[in-house]
């Protein structure tokens, strides 16, 4: 972390302020989450741990040989119906834990020698997080990952400025009609855009050294089943709008679950030529690519 403990301190103050009425992503519920009440998110005041542990599962420059020091919150903004993770995004699975438990969380995955701190769908639960960095901040000292469906507000983000390290966002889609039909969000592309930006203004390119990602932006895009993601649209802002050095991972283990079977478009995994299409164009555009 870039900050002092007193900053911190403040940032913690400020976020917390933002659950009386939660506008603390862009669903902006207005549920008083500080007296437990519950929004888009289902999350009250405290936040639920999925699991946590070395992972090796993320991109080759996150994990080296060590692993990343995953932390799967339970809940999201976002309502995907082909969502991955549906269990534990949807279905909520996992414990409400304390802040100081998390805390604890923080310095086990340390212990266990992880490359970085990966917080995974953490937009619901950006007060904890910095409250449990804020106990831990003399003792905790690994590089902290962002990892997120992209959904972010961007008031939110600013509480995040020096805390974190790596931004890892995913741009789902390249318009507002698909993401209400698909993720139950009409605002979606206007407000990824504004995140993606404020991403890349506090942490800048991605930097690697010695092959592990060290700082900076790196997106993430799914390429979903005939071009419903405007994977093109998605990759022109990138290169136009964020950084014409821009690192992207460009995902194809699409395939249909949750609710996708009800949708005849989404019910079937993608096919290799549009993956290798979406990744042609990316590479055509200048962009960096990530595995």
């Amino acid at each position: 972390m870039r900050i002092s403990r007193k900053e911190l301190k403040e940032r913690v103050i400020e976020s917390y302020s933002l659950l009386r009425e939660c506008t603390l992503c862009p669903r902006k519920c207005g549920v008083s989450r500080i007296k437990g009440e519950t929004g888009i998110c289902r999350i009250g005041i405290k936040p639920r741990v999925s699991s946590y542990g070395l992972h090796f599962g993320e991109e080759r420059i996150l994990v080296g040989k060590r692993g990343s020091g995953t932390v799967f919150f339970a809940g999201c903004p976002l309502k995907c119906v082909y969502c991955q993770n549906f269990t534990i995004s949807q279905l909520l699975e996992g414990n409400d834990i304390s802040n100081l438990t998390l805390a604890k969380i923080f310095l086990l995955v340390q212990q266990q020698g992880a490359l970085n701190l990966n917080l995974v769908t953490p937009s619901h639960v950006v007060p904890m997080i910095l409250q449990a960095l804020y106990i831990v901040y003399d003792e905790f000292h690994l590089p902290i990952v962002y990892n997120t469906g992209g959904y972010d507000s961007v008031e939110t983000l600013r509480l995040l400025e020096g805390v974190i390290d790596i931004y890892m966002p995913d741009i789902k889609y390249g318009d507002n009609e698909n993401s209400k039909k698909y993720s139950h969000c009409q605002d979606y592309w206007d407000v990824v855009r504004k995140a993606i930006k404020e991403m890349q203004r506090q942490v800048g390119d991605l930097v690697i050294e010695n092959g592990i990602a060290t700082r900076g932006l790196l997106i993430r895009h799914l390429v979903l089943p005939d071009e419903l993601a405007n994977s093109r649209k998605v990759l022109e802002f990138i290169k136009t709008e964020v950084s014409p050095d821009a690192s992207i991972n460009v995902m194809n283990q699409y395939h249909p679950a949750y609710k996708a079977y009800s949708y005849p478009e989404l019910s079937r995994p993608i096919k290799i030529d549009e993956y290798q299409k979406v990744v042609e164009f990316a590479l055509n555009l200048g962009l960096r690519i990530v595995e």
